[in-house]
């Protein structure tokens, strides 16, 4: 199954037959300098795409985010382009669309050079990889346990993933009872909407109840989730133990009921679906290689049919048409977009935030009572800005960098966030295939990442961050460096 036999096929399929397809059809777009820099970004994400579904070596964060370019940053804005149509409009100048597209070749550039120099390691950083794995070998032998190449591992404490566990029910009932029973969960969007709004967590000044309440009905019993998928898949005597294998049957039912793609949005059942495949099985090349190229055919050609399912008939918005490139101008791929629009609202003379936005992110818990000029989501600034009646759009990555610290810093931190992925996908390896314990913490928490990272990306990083700091809690919770045989997962 995607076999390095197949490698020439799909390299030419992502990176020259698809882009060339999209650049055939007929349509109102200009044929100007915005249209060809997307085609070139669509290519060069495509060959970055294809080099990660094909490497030896599973690369999760890394493959994640060119499977995001590819998507959102490629393909679709080429489409948009071809057509002449956008989800969201650009009321700049169509050279803030040129800048904008400069801008995101060029974050996808540094990305891959900060990736490039995780790769170097000093002569001293060797020494001292070769000397951890010689005493880990020592190590394990005299212990009994697995070597670990990288130093001590992080592993899950067995009794407080009890806690989770208690935690978990708690948090996903509360959510379930609020909202007014699971058979809400499989309903609509709107009937979710009205329970909130029911449930008096909604409207204006508790936008964060409402965010708390899903993030903690659903984090929660997701990573519980994940840990006992780990512990059933690596462990003989949890799978013959009857209280691991009905909890872990429990957790599925709840997580149905949470964490459906009914009542969730998009790219959270993505996290979702990628965290659970790569947590049970952390080295299949097949299903590495199979679920991001799947994952392209889905977010491309199912997203922009869902809201058939996701909606209720008088609410859904009904998709007509005879060429496949219009649903993708359609539906919510407005990214590039809305980095043009951020590049506007800057140069309109509302000049940068220099870290304004970031500290809002990072500080989100802060209620606007205590900070009264707390920063909105960016995407939320821009739309109000720009007069749009929908004012939830997405504010990529490189929208969240640039208008905090210009293109400098843009290109600073996009590489700054290929040499984390790098780093951590290359830890995440070689545990993998040398045989981390049981427990070990890295192995649940990069497949939870690596899902998350489409949200991540695609931004607004203020509504993306209550979820990054429930899971952290929920993991934090669970983390020990304790190997006795009564803490440690076996």
């Amino acid at each position: 199954m995607l076999s390095r036999a197949l490698s020439v096929p799909l390299v030419l399929g992502l990176s020259g037959f698809l882009p060339l397809v999209v650049v055939s059809q007929s349509g109102e777009g200009p044929r100007d300098a915005a249209f060809w820099l997307q085609a070139v970004l669509t290519v060069y994400c495509g060959v970055r795409l294809s080099a990660m579904v094909l490497t030896s070596r599973r690369k999760l964060l890394q493959a994640t985010f060119w499977m995001f370019c590819y998507m959102a940053m490629g393909v679709a804005p080429l489409a948009q382009a071809v057509l002449g149509r956008v989800p969201t409009p650009v009321v700049g100048p169509r050279e803030d669309l040129v800048q904008a597209v400069s801008l995101v070749l060029l974050g996808c550039f540094a990305f891959d050079v900060g990736a490039l120099l995780a790769r170097y390691r000093t002569p001293r950083h060797r020494e001292r990889g070769s000397g951890g794995r010689d005493s880990g070998r020592e190590s394990g032998r005299e212990t009994g346990r697995a070597a670990d190449p990288d130093g001590r591992p992080v592993l899950i404490h067995r009794r407080r993933l009890m806690l989770l566990v208690l935690a978990a029910f708690a948090c996903g009932g509360l959510l379930i009872v609020k909202l007014g029973g699971p058979a809400v969960f499989f309903s609509s969007r709107q009937e979710i909407i009205a329970s909130i709004e029911d449930a008096g967590v909604s409207g204006d000044g508790s936008q964060a109840g409402q965010a708390f309440l899903r993030g903690f009905g659903t984090v929660p019993p997701l990573i519980a989730l994940l840990v006992y998928t780990r512990w059933l898949i690596t462990s003989r005597r949890a799978r013959r133990t009857w209280s691991v294998v009905t909890v872990f049957g429990a957790l599925v039912v709840l997580n149905v009921i949470v964490n459906n793609p009914v009542s969730n949005p998009r790219y959270w059942f993505l996290t979702v679906l990628f965290a659970l495949l790569f947590t049970a099985f952390p080295v299949s090349a097949a299903m590495y290689r199979a679920s991001l190229s799947l994952g392209v055919v889905v977010a491309l050609l199912v997203f922009p049919f869902a809201d058939r399912f996701r909606y209720d008939e008088n609410n859904a918005r009904q998709i007509e048409t005879t060429s496949f490139l219009e649903p993708l101008a359609l539906k919510d791929y407005d990214q590039v977009g809305m980095f043009a629009n951020t590049i506007t609202y800057v140069e309109s003379g509302q000049g940068h935030t220099y870290g304004y936005q970031l500290a809002g992110s990072l500080l989100f818990a802060v209620p606007r009572s205590v900070w009264a000029d707390k920063p909105s989501d960016t995407g939320v600034m821009v739309g109000e800005w720009m007069g749009a009646v929908n004012t939830n759009l997405s504010s990529p990555v490189w929208a969240e960098l640039w208008i905090d610290f210009g293109p400098v810093g843009m290109t600073a931190g996009m590489a700054a966030l290929g040499y984390a992925a790098a780093r951590v996908d290359r830890r995440v390896a070689r545990r993998a295939v040398r045989g981390s314990p049981t427990g070990s913490l890295l192995l649940i928490t990069a497949p939870l990442v690596a899902g998350y990272s489409f949200i991540l990306v695609r931004g607004p990083l203020l509504q993306a961050t209550g979820k990054v700091a429930i899971a952290a809690l929920c993991l934090a919770l669970i983390a020990t460096y304790r190997t006795d045989r009564g803490a440690r997962l076996g």
